[in-house]
């Protein structure tokens, strides 16, 4: 029994510890961006060792996959399936920007610092890949349907990170009016 007990109590410390290094990478990757975080800076904001992180992490896509894990377990990315059954192209492309701007808001620091370091850094660049751009394609898909190259041009823009952040972190525009402002751009005279 004290044995059971010893193992099981090891696995929680395990997890614990895997668990403070996770959230300090989520830390650094949101301040100092996944490219300038180095495995030291990592070790002492967890509070361990580099051998342990290393027993815990073993490369840097390790650290990369499982942040980027825990970011979106936390708050996951907005599903666009329901969005399929809004008839009105305006409704559903103010319903899916809505949804889309709330979680960049959610997730603006992070978000920030990854794609800036997606830029130049290749592990970030193929995290990003891996987590955003299948959702990525399915908003482009279900929002873009009834859109002509124009408005889908224009959809792009509107889904951007950039372009939100301009109109409300820039322009102190509120999110519902960003929104709005992006649905009247895109589909200004083209969809009734």
């Amino acid at each position: 029994m004290a044995r059971s007990y010893t193992l099981k109590r090891r696995a929680e410390q395990q997890a614990e510890t895997r668990r403070r290094i996770v959230e300090a990478a989520v830390e650094l990757h949101s301040t100092v961006g996944p490219a300038r975080t180095t495995v030291s800076m990592l070790a002492e904001r967890a509070g361990v060792q580099r051998h342990t992180l290393y027993a815990h992490f073993p490369d840097e896509w390790s650290v990369l996959l499982a942040c980027s894990g825990h970011v979106l377990e936390r708050d996951p990315l907005p599903n666009p399936e329901p969005w399929r059954a809004i008839q009105d192209p305006r409704e559903r492309v103010r319903t899916g920007l809505g949804a889309i701007y709330g979680w960049y808001a959610r997730n603006a620091a992070v978000l920030a610092c990854t794609l800036r370091d997606s830029e130049h850094h290749a592990p970030t660049r193929e995290i990003n890949e891996l987590r955003f751009w299948p959702a990525m394609a399915a908003y482009r898909e279900i929002l873009g349907a009834e859109l002509d190259a124009r408005d889908h041009a224009l959809l792009l823009l509107a889904l951007s990170f950039h372009t939100w952040r301009t109109l409300v972190q820039e322009a102190s525009l509120e999110q519902a009016d960003a929104a709005a402002a992006m649905v009247e751009a895109i589909c200004s005279a083209r969809i009734s």
